[in-house]
């Protein structure tokens, strides 16, 4: 069988592989911004334990390899009794790990907010809380865009180690084709090749998004 034939043939299992990497990425994005705002407001608010607590979770995942995460989570758990399925498991640890990172982009984004913006909200009669939602987030979700779409960018890409806990991802698929083929590499340059295109795909949509985005009087 030629490559591109082989290639041709494999290709509707790989895009039902890089459907659940969009997945995966999607979900774990969702989750990761959630927390990432949680741990975001923890980092800015005057107490010092949620500051340290903040501090010390965006060090320890930054500061270790997501593929010795993905281990921790799914075969460290179970020897303390939370044993997960490998797809909760990955998403789990995905949102963990990018948690971390969005939420430096979100603090970095609402500290941006020039300091009148709260005193205004204050006169006005706006509680902390509501400032925050009404005033200052909205400001600072737009800045944080740009950040935000490079997290979901590296996202996509991140997904494919979780086909390290047999997650059928876009990688593990071509894996598994791989192994009954025996022809690697025409097999990994079709994954490398959709991994671009999705890549690609939200790099235009990222772009449009800032635009739109965009304050009056900037292009």
């Amino acid at each position: 069988m030629s490559a591109l034939t082989l290639v041709t043939d494999s290709l509707p299992i790989l895009l039902q592989g890089a459907l659940l990497t969009l997945k995966f990425a999607v979900l774990s994005m969702i989750f990761g911004l959630i927390i990432g705002v949680v741990v975001a407001l923890m980092g800015i608010s005057h107490s010092k334990a949620l500051k340290a607590v903040s501090r010390t979770y965006v060090s320890l995942m930054r500061g270790t390899p997501l593929l010795v995460q993905i281990f921790v989570v799914y075969y460290g758990l179970p020897s303390v009794g939370i044993a997960l399925e490998p797809t909760p498991a990955g998403v789990l640890t995905l949102s963990l790990n990018v948690g971390a990172y969005l939420s430096e982009s979100m603090r970095g984004a609402i500290l941006g907010i020039p300091r009148g913006q709260w005193m205004a909200a204050y006169s006005l009669g706006l509680t902390p809380a509501q400032t925050l939602r009404y005033v200052v987030g909205p400001q600072a979700l737009r800045l944080a865009v740009p950040s935000l779409s490079n997290s979901l960018i590296s996202l996509i890409k991140d997904t494919s180690l979780v086909s390290v806990i047999t997650v059928t991802e876009l990688l593990r698929t071509a894996q598994e084709i791989i192994a009954a083929t025996y022809q690697p590499l025409p097999l990994y340059l079709a994954v490398a090749a959709i991994y671009w295109v999705l890549s690609t795909g939200l790099s235009f949509l990222q772009r449009g998004l800032e635009r739109r985005l965009s304050l009056p009087g900037r292009h």
